[in-house]
C-alpha cells in the first residue's frame, strides 16, 4: 500500500489500491512491441467492476450531501465513467488505450484527492464506512461482453469525449 494512503479510510484505501492495480494492468497491456491482450482483458473487466462499484455504492452515499459542488463532481465522474466504458467496447488499440490511460490520471485524482469523492463518501458514511468498504470488496465481477466494432461505437466515443471537453 502507498504510505501516503495509510491515513485514509478503508473506502479510499480499497478504491485507490484498485486504481493502482488497474494502472499496472493497463501498463502491462501497452507493451512497446505489441499489445498484451490477457493484461488488457483483466484491465477491462477490472475497470468495469470498479466503475460499477462506484456508481452503485459510492455515488449514492456522496449524493446524500445535497451539496451542489458534490453533485457537480458526481455528474462529471459519471460522464467520465460513461466515456471509459464506451472506450472498452471496441477491439483495443494502442491509441485508445493510451488515451484512456491519460484520462484516468485526472479522473483518479478527482476521486482520491483531499476533498475528492472518496473522502466525501467516507465522511457521509460516518460509522457505516467499514460496512461500505466491505460491500466494495465483496462486489461482484463485471459481466464483460465481446468487443463490438462499428462506426457507431467510435462515434459514441467521440461524442462522449466532446461532451466532457465542453462540460
Amino acid at each position: 500500500m502507498n504510505a501516503s494512503r495509510s491515513n485514509q479510510g478503508p473506502v479510499h484505501q480499497y478504491l485507490a489500491g484498485d486504481h493502482d492495480r488497474l494502472g499496472r494492468l493497463l501498463d502491462d497491456a501497452l507493451q512497446p512491441a505489441s499489445m498484451d491482450l490477457a493484461s488488457y482483458e483483466a484491465f477491462r473487466a477490472g475497470l468495469l467492476r470498479h466503475i460499477g462499484l462506484e456508481e452503485k455504492l459510492v455515488f449514492p452515499v456522496a449524493r446524500r450531501t445535497g451539496d451542489a459542488a458534490t453533485q457537480a463532481m458526481i455528474s462529471r465522474l459519471h460522464q467520465e465513467h460513461a466515456l471509459f466504458a464506451a472506450m472498452l467496447v471496441p477491439t483495443p488499440t494502442v491509441e485508445i488505450l493510451s488515451q484512456l490511460r491519460d484520462l484516468l490520471v485526472s479522473h483518479n485524482q478527482r476521486e482520491e484527492a483531499p476533498g475528492g469523492m472518496y473522502q466525501i463518501a467516507e465522511r457521509i458514511a460516518g460509522g457505516e464506512v467499514k460496512a461500505l468498504a466491505d460491500q466494495l470488496r465483496a462486489g461482484p465481477e463485471a459481466r464483460v461482453a465481446a468487443h463490438f466494432d462499428t462506426a457507431l461505437v467510435h462515434e459514441n466515443i467521440r461524442a462522449l469525449m466532446k461532451a466532457l471537453q465542453t462540460a
